[in-house]
């Protein structure tokens, strides 16, 4: 069974930055579009970065500019830098990976999840 594990979650000050990782397990990692989404609660769930096979990236106007994925192809792991942080950035957040090469950063393109780790940003 594909597996994604998500850590890095944590407890930051505004501003600060943390780093997410995701170990992807039994799938065909460096072929496929991987992403990262984040839910808060009473929110619906919202696509915050995305990778596809060939590097290309997208991120919504809300994380432009402070957030990067990054992918490592011979380790099976996706990465999320999160840079100058903000207290509406708290949320859990969650790896997903696609069958495809290419997609885009809807929920639709994605059929495997992990379990989600939290990241909680003070003011």
């Amino acid at each position: 069974d594909v597996q994604l594990v998500e850590s890095g979650g944590g407890s930051v000050q505004a501003g600060g930055s943390l780093r997410l990782s995701c170990v992807v397990s039994e799938y065909s990692f460096r072929d496929s579009i991987m992403a990262w989404f984040r839910q808060a609660p009473g929110k619906k769930r919202e696509g915050v970065a995305m990778i596809d096979a060939d590097e290309y990236q997208s991120y919504p106007d809300s994380v432009q500019g402070r957030f990067t994925i990054s992918r490592d192809n011979d380790r099976n792991i996706l990465y999320l830098q999160m840079d100058t942080l903000k207290p509406e950035d708290t949320a859990t957040y969650y790896c997903a990976a696609g069958r495809g090469r290419y997609g885009a950063l809807l929920e639709s393109w994605y059929q495997y999840w992990g379990l989600g780790t939290q990241v909680t940003v003070s003011s």
